[in-house]
């Protein structure tokens, strides 16, 4: 009986794969980084925790901190659904991935030096400097500048999600057509040249926007505006998708997945606004309170305009004004009072609404899910209104806005807007164009297959 031999690749053979080679590269790529962080880890010992005095620490908000981080890390992935549903089956995993992605650059970038960049030592109220690079000295002690009763630790970690959450929104101005080592590259450089400086002037002590009076509680314009008019930028700069019509309607491929998103969205925005109170505290309270008011005020207000639209309640409309007014309500969650925070709800609604439909059926820009109209309108619309609504005998560190004899407050919102507009789009638009050379965009032919297949490999349904 005639056997048959086989014969297996020898390992030089195997190593003269140009794939088998290059992942051999990276492997060993990856084990010298390990090896370099983990002896650089000898001239940090101790950073971490530091000498404190146990007293010091409030139990009660140091936990409400702490599962308020966890409330808005959980936001970065539902941006991922709630985007991941309004676009194509053939893309729905790249926007989810993308999302993924970006919650672990950033968490990287803010441990290195993101942090010491927006809360260190102020540098002529632009910039913080890199006292704090590696965390270095952020430890169990309390930051008296910042949160008084908590690890300054737990400090930075809440602090960092919101540094994620941000590049995290313009995902949805440019999806279905980024190139993915581009997208890398502008994540990190968008982070810390546009993110991290307006952080600083907005909360940073010594920042030049805090010092004039600007109001901003939990993000409205470092976090809102910043990406809502970045993500305009990216929509010119990188172009239309392939097909594109003036007007046309998103070809959903999730609608529950829209609504999930949504409703994640709406939870972990409970701790992107109570938390931001820093302590489990009346004002906590009070920030929880309006945040829930003003996002259902908004989602009935876009929910009506969609149904007298069309003549047709929408779901999806429903959930996205929910976001809008979740969006709204930020800067001032810890500034107004639930009446106002109704009225917040519906203006913002009217607002983002009208927007959306003016970008979409007059401008020939492919905003594809709408990001300047949903956050950067929005948190023009919140952080404007805060210099109408806000209450000193609600915030104490606060100030009165327009209709409580404080009409200065609302020219200083004004300012902070205009500030974070146009810094926002010049420098993301001069960003994109930097890495134009790099190839912003996938191939047509990627395009036409989906990011899902042609970039990850990964399909996301299988029927």
């Amino acid at each position: 009986m005639a056997t048959i031999e086989t014969t297996r690749p020898s390992s030089a053979s195997a190593l003269a794969n140009p794939r088998t080679r290059f992942f051999i590269l990276h492997v060993l790529l990856l084990f010298v980084i390990g090896l370099v962080v983990g002896y650089a880890a000898t001239f940090f010992a101790g950073s971490s925790a530091g000498n404190f005095d146990a007293k010091a620490i409030n139990s009660g908000d140091t936990a409400w901190v702490i599962v308020s981080a966890a409330l808005v890390m959980l936001m970065t992935p539902a941006v991922g659904f709630f985007y991941g549903g309004m676009v194509t089956r053939k893309n729905v995993v790249s926007v989810i991935k993308q999302s993924i992605l970006i919650l672990g650059i950033v968490s990287v970038q803010w441990v290195l030096f993101g942090y010491s960049l927006v809360f260190g030592k102020d540098m002529g109220g632009l910039i913080g400097d890199l006292s704090f690079f590696g965390l270095n000295g952020v430890g169990y002690a309390p930051n008296a500048s910042y949160a008084g009763t908590i690890p300054q630790m737990a400090f930075m970690v809440f602090q960092a999600m919101f540094a994620i959450i941000t590049p995290a929104l313009i995902i949805g101005s440019f999806v279905e057509r980024i190139r993915f080592r581009t997208l890398v590259l502008f994540v990190i450089l968008w982070s810390t040249l546009v993110y991290d400086p307006i952080a600083h002037w907005v909360w940073g002590v010594g920042g030049w926007l805090r010092n004039l009076g600007a109001l901003d509680f939990a993000g409205g314009t470092v976090v809102h505006i910043s990406a809502g008019f970045a993500g305009l930028a990216a929509a010119i700069v990188v172009g239309k998708r392939k097909g594109y019509e003036q007007g046309g309607h998103l070809a959903s491929n999730n609608v529950p997945f829209v609504l999930l998103g949504a409703a994640l969205l709406w939870f972990g925005w409970f701790g992107f606004n109570a938390g931001s109170a820093l302590a489990a505290s009346p004002l906590a309270v009070n920030a929880f309170v309006v945040t829930n008011t003003a996002a259902a005020a908004c989602a009935l207000t876009w929910m009506v305009l969609s149904w007298a639209e069309n003549r047709k309640p929408s779901a999806m409309a429903t959930a996205t004004g929910a976001v809008c007014g979740l969006v709204a309500i930020t800067p001032a969650s810890g500034f107004v009072g639930p009446i106002a925070s109704i009225a917040i709800g519906v203006v913002a609604g009217l607002v983002t609404y009208l927007m959306l439909m003016l970008r979409s059926k007059k401008t020939r820009i492919d905003d594809t899910l709408d990001v300047w109209a949903a956050h950067g309108m929005g948190g023009v619309t919140g952080a404007l209104l805060t210099g109408v609504f806000a209450e000193k005998a609600i915030n104490s560190a606060g100030n009165n806005g327009l209709l409580f004899g404080n009409p200065g407050q609302l020219w200083t919102q004004v300012i902070a807007v205009a500030v974070t507009v146009v810094y926002a789009f010049v420098v993301t638009f001069i960003l994109l164009k930097i890495l134009t050379p790099l190839g912003l965009r996938v191939s047509a032919e990627e395009e036409e297959e989906g990011l899902d297949m042609a970039v990850h490999g990964e399909d996301g349904y299988r029927l």
